[in-house]
């Protein structure tokens, strides 16, 4: 049979999906390359804002009309969604013939071939042991250390979606990446809900970052999610003398206030927060820092607000992710009573932004004048005649140059810069 795979959410859903495919692919099946070729469409999905998983909803509603002219077709749904709604789904959409969770997709290739629903239980000892997966892009590649969550923010479903934490084999992490740099990959990003919290037989995150800086056939790593409670003095150090690793970071502050964060169950105080930025500056000056940060969450007063406002000007993220607060049904935020205006939510939610493009620009500005490395990716969206990539820090950067360049790591002077992209021209020592 034909599958194809439409996904939605995060990084770690698109590697899902290359898992789910390379189980597919093993068992015989093939990937389409387009949606109008599939005997099977299965949309890998998103749980973390009601707005991901409508459009998951429309999508399904937009594709049932294939079943009138190809009355074999299946459609299913997996990953967070499916782990949420499970039967649900089915009772909401006729068209769905399987909802498959996240622990479950080795019986994918028994599912879609037989008349089951339902494979949604979770299974804490699921980690895809020693399947490497087959990559369909071109430069980056996600590999997943560890799976699910144990930290319960508040405000987050994920571990009701995605289970309980679990880490790979060191091991098997170790083959996945020297899997990759044989294909190519040279950029790789290693994912978890926590990976600071990584832990296989006394292999902690620290260990395995030195034991993948040794693989001689990559050139960049990266990782997310890293949570600040779980940051330590070794990670940071170990971040610092490894070549390989980047020097950048995604640090989720949530919140600049304490009692916020207390109730958001985030496990660190704002003083904590800051300190470990001190830290990660103080073993690497020139380190990068992109958060996330939540407005208007349940209770937060103007007070409370203005603390998060003061902290993100103090520390100048270079870039921060902003949300306002948005409940999500099963959440233990989603219960408290003092729910703050949404009038007010998207108040705060502006102000933080507009704060927060000056202080993008102004970082970016500063690296006019300076020399970067950019691995080449693709052709600029803008102009045909220029190339795009990203620098070790992780900003986007384009500039003039030929097209044979793409794939390779080019060293550019930064000549101008906008809010969320370096400019620049090629530099020859």
């Amino acid at each position: 049979m034909k599958f194809y795979i439409e996904t939605y959410g995060c990084q770690m859903n698109i590697s899902d999906s290359e898992l789910v495919a390379t189980i597919l692919s093993t068992a015989g099946h093939i990937q389409a390359d387009n949606i109008e070729d599939a005997d099977v469409i299965i949309f890998n999905t998103c749980s973390v804002r009601q707005h991901a998983e409508d459009r998951v909803m429309g999508r399904i509603a937009n594709e049932k009309s294939r079943k009138r002219t190809k009355t074999n077709l299946k459609i299913g749904v997996i990953g967070c969604m499916a782990q949420r709604l499970q039967d649900e789904l089915i009772d909401l959409q006729k068209e769905i013939d399987f909802v498959v969770g996240v622990d479950q997709y080795s019986e994918l290739p028994f599912i879609i071939e037989s008349d089951e629903h339902l494979a949604v239980d979770f299974n804490k000892e699921e980690i895809y042991n020693e399947i490497y997966p087959t990559r369909r892009g071109k430069f980056n590649a996600f590999v997943t250390i560890m799976r699910g969550c144990n930290n319960f923010c508040s405000y987050c479903i994920v571990p009701y979606t995605r289970g309980r934490e679990r880490s790979r084999p060191l091991s098997d992490v170790l083959e996945e990446v020297r899997i990759a740099g044989d294909n190519g990959y040279k950029d790789i990003t290693l994912l978890g809900q926590n990976v600071n919290s990584y832990d296989y037989d006394g292999v902690k995150f620290p260990d395995l970052l030195r034991e993948l800086n040794k693989i001689d056939n990559i050139k960049r790593l990266r990782f997310v999610t890293s949570h600040p409670k779980d940051l330590s003095d070794d990670l940071v150090i170990a971040m610092s003398e490894c070549d390989k690793v980047c020097k950048n970071i995604h640090f989720a502050m949530q919140s600049g206030n304490t009692e916020v964060l207390k109730r958001m169950n985030r496990g660190y105080t704002a003083e904590h927060f800051y300190g470990r930025i001190l830290k990660l500056r103080e073993y690497m000056p020139d380190i990068s820092i992109t958060t996330d940060v939540i407005a208007g969450f349940p209770g937060e007063s103007e007070e409370q607000f203005m603390d998060t406002y003061n902290l993100m000007k103090k520390i100048e993220f270079d870039y921060a992710f902003m949300y306002k607060y948005s409940p999500r049904r099963g959440t233990k935020a989603a219960e408290f009573t003092d729910q703050v205006d949404e009038a007010v939510r998207l108040s705060r939610l502006q102000r933080l932004i507009d704060m927060q493009r000056e202080v993008t620009l102004h970082k970016y500005q500063a690296m006019i004048g300076k020399i970067v490395e950019v691995y080449v990716e693709n052709v600029s969206k803008k102009s045909d005649d220029e190339l795009s990539g990203k620098t070790d820090q992780y900003k986007i950067c384009v500039f003039p140059g030929d097209k044979e360049l793409i794939g390779q790591f080019v060293k550019v002077k930064i000549t101008d810069a906008t809010a969320g992209t370096l400019i620049g021209v090629q530099y020859n020592e």
